[in-house]
């Protein structure tokens, strides 16, 4: 007995012709305003273009945030050193302080007896000097001691029988600090080599 026409199965499509879809199967068409994927010559089939594509938008993604944490940090790191910068401005300032006060005391006193005002201002300038050297700045105002570039600036050279050559004589300004931390060296006058 013959098939009825509408229960066969329909005769397959030559070779190589483009079947249609079958109504079960769901097949992505390119998106609006895309191209269609150029098919790769190898195999025939579409290059994987949206996955370079997402790996690319991704890596440019952790760039930019890469950047943005990386400037972030530098203006955090800015700010610290200028928070620490005024924290150690005022810890020195404040360490002055005593001495400011008694320089005042001590001019609020000029009237008063020469002796006691020049002893006041040597005990001032004694606290002074100790505050330095808590801040590890060591006065150095030696005589009679070997000539080290390091801690002497030479501002004379003189004849003395007295002194070894090549040995501080006087000191002029004395100098605060040690070798990499010095504020200043000291001026001095330096006998001469015979």
């Amino acid at each position: 007995m013959p098939i009825p026409p509408r229960d066969r199965e329909p005769d397959p499509p030559p070779q190589g012709a483009v079947q249609p879809p079958r109504g079960d199967l769901t097949q992505p068409g390119p998106r609006t305003g895309e191209a269609e994927p150029e098919p790769d010559a190898a195999t025939g089939t579409a290059a994987p273009d949206d996955a370079h594509a997402a790996t690319l938008r991704e890596a440019e993604d952790r760039w930019r945030r890469a950047l943005a944490d990386l400037d972030n940090q530098r203006k955090r790191h800015a700010r610290e050193l200028e928070r620490v910068a005024a924290s150690e401005r005022a810890r020195t300032a404040a360490a002055f302080l005593p001495a400011i006060d008694n320089l005042e005391l001590a001019l609020s006193h000029a009237t008063a007896d020469p002796d006691a005002i020049v002893e006041g201002v040597r005990a001032v300038r004694d606290q002074a000097v100790n505050v330095l050297e808590r801040l590890g700045y060591p006065r150095h105002a030696e005589s009679g001691v070997p000539f080290d570039p390091a801690r002497h600036e030479v501002v004379g050279v003189v004849q003395d029988p007295d002194a070894d050559p090549n040995t501080v004589v006087q000191v002029l300004r004395p100098g605060y600090g040690e070798a990499e931390r010095q504020l200043r060296p000291a001026a001095v006058t330096v006998a001469k080599r015979e």
